[in-house]
């Protein structure tokens, strides 16, 4: 096993001598304490689902806007036609374009990009794409909102603080929900935004506990392990 760090120990211990957080809020407060690393930790959210994502019904996933942005510049890429791609341009996505990205992610394995919006017209080209997008989580999908014809509203949304999320197969979530510089209300309002719109999407087959466990981490930090009975009251 791994020797933990004098920096982890420390933030370790500061959890161990704190009183269990209630709430968002004090989770996030803990979870900024332990961020003492050099540069602007991100602060994550870990959730622990109780479904089966090898059944295609109790899969989980969508996009959720978050209320104070992730602290990190979003790079999007557009794939249109030429009659879409000004309008793409305007609303600030950074390429835009279609057959020469599709050649350039195909024959260069070129990902200089957090997002992929597609327009449903293009897709035929774009599914060439699939082998290489899929497993990094970058494929446009409908249910993410990330194959439309609402390209400017789109791009808009991802630069303001759309992320998508997608459980894995081991019925885990993870996802950044802003950095340790934010306050602990706006890593919780961030939080809820998040935890409000996976309940929603809760499966109709998924029996027994949902979300199963909660935790908020800093990039270089121990988990914050979060209340859930507090965590559905807030979410309703």
């Amino acid at each position: 096993m791994a020797k933990k760090g004098k920096r982890y120990a420390d933030a370790e211990t500061l959890l161990e001598e704190a009183s269990s957080p209630s709430t968002l809020e004090e989770a996030a407060g803990l979870a900024k304490k332990t961020a003492t690393a050099s540069f602007d930790e991100s602060i994550d959210l870990d959730l622990r689902l109780g479904v089966d994502p090898r059944h295609a019904d109790q899969m989980v996933r969508g996009a959720v806007v978050l209320p104070h942005g992730t602290g990190k510049e979003t790079t999007v890429l557009v794939l249109a036609n030429e009659s879409k791609q000004a309008e793409a341009e305007e609303a600030g996505a950074d390429y835009v374009g279609l057959e020469e990205y599709v050649d350039r992610i195909q024959n260069d394995n070129w990902l200089d990009f957090d997002v992929v919006i597609a327009t449903p017209d293009v897709m035929a080209q774009v599914g060439r794409l699939g082998r290489i997008l899929g497993p990094r989580g970058l494929m446009p999908n409908p249910k993410s909102g990330t194959v439309t014809m609402n390209v400017a509203e789109t791009v808009e949304e991802v630069k303001s603080g759309k992320i998508e999320f997608r459980v894995d197969k081991h019925g885990n979530m993870h996802t950044a929900i802003g950095k340790a510089s934010f306050s602990a209300e706006e890593l919780a309002d961030n939080a809820r935004a998040f935890l409000k719109e996976v309940v929603r999407l809760r499966p109709v087959s998924s029996k027994g506990i949902y979300l199963r466990s909660i935790t908020l981490s800093a990039t270089m930090g121990p988990p914050v392990s979060v209340d859930r009975s507090t965590v559905l009251t807030e979410t309703r």
